[in-house]
């Protein structure tokens, strides 16, 4: 699970193997066993002794901004795997192993955007049907103008084309689902940090806890986080996260889509600043509440049944494994 720290004043501290919760609304107590994550989102105080047993059982401990971005993190100093991976990640924007990764990855996202429209007009039979099966055609074409890609070619050649292909697949796709989505939180396209609606705001924070995520499974199966392949160094940035993070989001998608479509979400679980949309305390128990239940899920994934939380652990081991065999020239 996922301890996550979202009440302004609470204390941290360590009782035996658990961790302590301090604040004024209730005193808690969880074993570290329990624990794979422990999430800071407001102000809060923690003792040492509490990162101590979080890196003892190899907790990450992740502060993140309002908008659900990670801040930081403390985590423990070993190597996930030999300097080799790292060595090779560096040459893969120019190889064409680097682009048969890349590939793989957008056309994973982009079939499971269709896959799951695909899944919300089977119980839409009105006008709705129609405007969903618009979509899936457009991004259907963007799956095929990836795949006519030649192998032989490096990201460096096409990154603009893939880019292009991928924008235009993202743009039809949030705009059909701020088409579909309970009237009073329709939206007309992605938005960012402020969001300029509520899904897009509930959706920014889903994605933040999803970044640490994908970049702790990175570390434990050694791949370095900031060398990426399409998304470059220049970015400074954790570039190979944002590359990774692709073949995942259509998942955070489609709980949040849930909580809306199901009516759990509330209007005063968002505070509205300067025209932009923050996530307050409230909206965050949900959303947290929800995406732990998610991680428990059983789903079919690649041939396997796995819980969500172990997919993206298991990919990134998959990837490290594929780059060490590679013949890459450094």
């Amino acid at each position: 699970m996922k301890l996550v720290i979202n009440t302004p004043g609470s204390y941290i501290s360590k009782s035996g193997e658990c961790f302590l919760i301090k604040n004024k609304e209730a005193k808690q107590e969880i074993s570290s066993k329990k624990v794979e994550q422990l999430l800071v989102t407001t102000h809060a105080v923690i003792s040492t002794d509490v990162i101590e047993l979080a890196l003892e059982n190899n907790i990450d401990i992740v502060f993140l901004k309002n908008s659900g971005q990670p801040l930081g993190r403390v985590w423990h100093s070993k190597l996930g795997s030999i300097t080799t991976i790292r060595r090779k990640q560096l040459f893969l924007q120019d190889n064409p192993f680097g682009l048969i990764l890349i590939k793989e990855w957008i056309l994973q996202k982009m079939n499971n955007q269709a896959d799951f429209l695909s899944r919300l007009a089977m119980n839409r039979r009105d006008e709705r049907h129609d405007i969903i099966k618009e979509a899936i055609g457009v991004i259907n074409k963007q799956i095929d103008n990836v795949n006519s890609i030649p192998k032989e070619k490096t990201v460096e050649d096409v990154r603009n084309s893939m880019q292009g292909y991928e924008g235009t697949a993202s743009r039809v796709y949030f705009s059909t689902l701020g088409k579909i989505i309970p009237e009073k939180y329709a939206f007309e396209k992605r938005s960012r940090n402020p969001a300029l609606d509520a899904f897009n705001c509930m959706l920014n924070y889903s994605y933040g806890i999803l970044y640490s995520s994908v970049e702790k499974a990175c570390i434990l199966a050694g791949l370095d986080p900031y060398i990426g392949i399409m998304h470059t160094d220049n970015y400074n940035k954790k570039a190979l996260v944002f590359d990774l993070i692709e073949m995942y989001r259509t998942y955070m998608d489609e709980f949040v889509f849930k909580l809306f479509s199901t009516k759990k979400v509330k209007e005063d679980f968002f505070d509205i600043v300067e025209d932009g949309y923050y996530l307050n305390k409230e909206g965050k128990k949900l959303l947290i509440s929800a995406y732990n239940e998610e991680l428990e899920k059983k789903i079919r994934y690649k041939g396997k049944n796995m819980k969500f939380s172990d997919i993206i652990e298991y990919d990134c081991h998959k990837i490290a494994n594929r780059i060490l065999k590679e013949e890459i020239d450094c």
